[in-house]
């Protein structure tokens, strides 16, 4: 009776989940422009194809990344002694699996006495096999300063004014046969950029094509065209976003997936070419090789003519100006290597070698906080990684060391569950000032595997069945200088998140954020100090099912930054969400108002919001003024899904937004997204 009674407090919505991932991981990056399509993608799969739990794989449960390793490990255990799941509800008898974690992967598991055919025909995976077509258009109807109607011999002459129009244009044409074939085509134009004239003749600025197989005995995945690549824990080699420190506390370790296909349209972070990951037993051998053009500033040699090197790579994929469509293709990268990995039952341990080189040399200007990065044509990289589950521990970690400097980093970190009710997590970094891989994620406070030393400690206590607590410390420091810091520096990180969550209905945490970073003083000196930066966030935030088709949700956050050299400065946002999900229409609508009042840009506060399908729009709010955006989505004729969002700030202290190209004149800024998929 209890489990049949409990079914209400099981599961949550997918868009929960995928909102709950993205939000963690824009926290962290703190950026508006970002594309998280692969990290969101296998959610959405899994969603729609469930997990059958009595036959899955380790990969697949891993893949999900709602799982840590022992609670894996505790289902496979408990289905090799007692045989396989009746039901779901099974799960609450796992020692290291709590309703919280039972309530995340609900929604993309399921229990099933039959076994998925391994074996795939041309038949079956034509028949079975989904086709999608996305087509998408994004513009903000006030006018920039970029796109002012100038004659022709400025437009030639000047950097400050766009050559195309304001209008982002996307499509991304896909056939997927479950997670063993992807093949796919993707597009797009950013804002400012031409469209079928000028620079793009051929119509969008970026395209990018795959083709992807996976599933074999022997030659396990293929990979064609465009894919990402990842090994260990990040610190030699990770194409792509992944997790850091988050409100999740627990999950800091990185789960790679050595190969998948390429599907979003960062135009930097991504292979091209071709990849194969060949197994026997629990070996595997993933090779890979890539060759792509990137965005550098080319100069000339003032004494050989011909000699030509980069002073910089850009990485932003925006061709709007004459100096970016310059820069556009400069350089060639090309990239080799190898990922030798052993798996068995809880243990696994694999050694990586890649090689990175350029057609041209890269030599920036030499200044004392960058004199040990990376200057030249080649370099490689080469490490090791580990991962053991010994009953409720997991250790795992990588070291890797660059050839370029001769110089080590290292991760190293545990897991460990006393029981559902309490998980704890502490990692070890040390990366040296001097190391260099240009494609890494590690676990790190700066945006860089590098110049860094620091050990993090989290915990995640279940108090009872309505009360729970994450929280992390985090000490760092950076052995030299780092941009806009003329000293060697340190710094803490702490947060506390107490959550109030008594049924599936009601949910209500808060949350303080401290963080202690030095800079470089604003007041000036001949030679300037660094001073502390403090940084305090408070949060409440309140999500209530009013019914089953409705949804509010609530948040007040408020900020304040100290430092010897400035004012003290605070920053508030309110934000209230209305969702409105009929699962008898096919209509949602999602609608937001917000007030917010900054001291300065410093106090932004970055909030996730709602959007289209693949899309991403987690903007900073800043200044003072209010926000508002609805998003609907209809669905119709079986096949088509069309989204579409109108979102609007009023600034009521600004006569001006942003500065430069991107200036509008007046107080008001507006976005709007249309966005058609067609699947069959």
């Amino acid at each position: 009776m209890y489990l049949v009674t409990s079914v209400s407090l099981f599961g949550q919505e997918r868009s929960e989940i995928i909102q709950q991932r993205i939000e963690f991981i824009s926290e962290q990056l703190e950026s508006e422009d970002i594309d998280l399509t692969n990290v969101i993608e296998q959610l959405n799969y899994y969603f729609d194809n469930k997990i059958n739990l009595n036959n899955a794989q380790f990969d697949q449960l891993e893949e999900l990344n709602l799982l840590t390793d022992v609670q894996i490990y505790d289902l496979l255990l408990h289905i090799k002694l007692y045989g396989k799941l009746i039901s779901v509800y099974e799960l609450q008898s796992l020692k290291y699996w709590d309703l919280e974690t039972i309530r995340l992967v609900m929604p993309f598991v399921k229990v099933d006495d039959k076994l998925d055919n391994i074996h795939i025909t041309f038949k079956e995976a034509m028949k079975e096999g989904k086709f999608e077509w996305f087509l998408r258009y994004q513009t903000t109807p006030q006018e920039k300063n970029g796109y002012s109607n100038v004659p022709d011999s400025i437009l030639q002459s000047s950097n400050s004014f766009y050559y195309g129009n304001a209008d982002r244009y996307y499509s991304r044409l896909r056939y997927s046969y479950k997670t063993n074939i992807s093949i796919g085509l993707t597009a797009e134009k950013d804002p400012g950029e031409t469209f079928f004239k000028g620079a793009n003749k051929n119509g969008f600025d970026f395209y990018s094509a795959h083709a992807f197989f996976k599933g074999g005995k022997y030659v396990r995945a293929v990979a064609l065209g465009d894919y990402q690549v990842q090994i260990g824990q990040g610190v030699n080699f990770w194409s792509g976003y992944a997790f850091g420190k988050t409100a999740d506390v627990t999950n800091v370790k990185k789960t790679a997936q050595p190969l998948r296909p390429y599907t979003s349209v960062d135009e930097a972070r991504f292979m091209r070419g071709a990849a194969v990951e060949t197994g026997y037993k629990s070996w595997s051998l993933l090779t890979f090789g890539s060759m792509k053009k990137l965005d550098g500033s080319a100069v000339q040699d003032s004494i050989l003519d011909d000699l030509e090197f980069i002073s910089s790579i850009n990485l932003s994929g925006l061709h709007r100006t004459n100096s970016e469509i310059s820069r556009k293709n400069t350089l060639t990268e090309y990239i080799g290597g190898g990922n030798l990995k052993f798996r068995k039952r809880a243990f696994s341990a694999g050694v990586a070698a890649v090689y990175q080189g350029y057609d041209k040399v890269l030599s920036r200007d030499t200044l004392p906080y960058n004199q040990f990065d990376f200057r030249g044509d080649q370099m490689m990289s080469i490490s090791g990684d580990y991962n053991l589950v010994k009953r409720n521990f997991n250790f795992f970690g990588e070291s890797s060391f660059s050839t370029y400097n001769k110089v080590w980093a290292h991760l190293h970190g545990v897991l460990f569950s006393m029981d559902s009710r309490a998980s704890f997590a502490l990692v070890y970094r040390n990366y040296d000032r001097a190391y260099q891989t240009f494609y890494n994620a590690g676990f790190a406070e700066g945006s860089q595997t590098q110049n860094e030393k620091g050990i993090y400690f989290g915990t995640k206590l279940k108090l009872n069945s309505s009360w729970s607590i994450n929280a992390y410390a985090d000490v760092f420091s950076f052995p030299w200088m780092k941009y806009q810091v003329d000293a060697p520096s340190a710094g803490h990180e702490i947060m506390i998140q107490p959550t109030y969550k008594p049924n599936k209905q009601l949910e209500i945490y808060g949350r303080y954020r401290q963080q202690l970073r030095q800079k470089n003083s604003r007041n000036e000196f001949d030679i300037t100090p660094i001073e502390d930066v403090q940084q305090r966030n408070y949060r409440i935030n309140l999500s209530y099912a009013v019914s089953e088709f409705i949804t509010i949700k609530s948040r007040i956050e408020y900020v304040t930054i100290d430092r010897l050299s400035n004012e003290k400065e605070s920053g508030m946002i309110f934000t209230q969400d209305v969702l409105f999900k009929p699962k008898s229409f096919p209509l949602d609508v999602s609608l937001r108002y917000a007030l917010f009042d900054t001291d300065s840009y410093d106090t932004r506060i970055y909030t996730y919001e709602n959007n289209a399908l693949y899309t991403f729009a987690v903007p900073a709010y800043y200044y003072r003024g209010s926000r508002a955006y609805v998003l609907v989505r209809y669905s119709f004729l079986r096949k088509f899904d069309l989204w579409v969002r109108y979102g609007n700030f009023i600034y009521a202290n600004r006569t001006s937004i942003g500065s430069g190209a991107e200036e509008i004149k007046g107080s008001v800024k507006s976005d709007i997204t249309v966005q058609l998929r067609i699947s069959f």
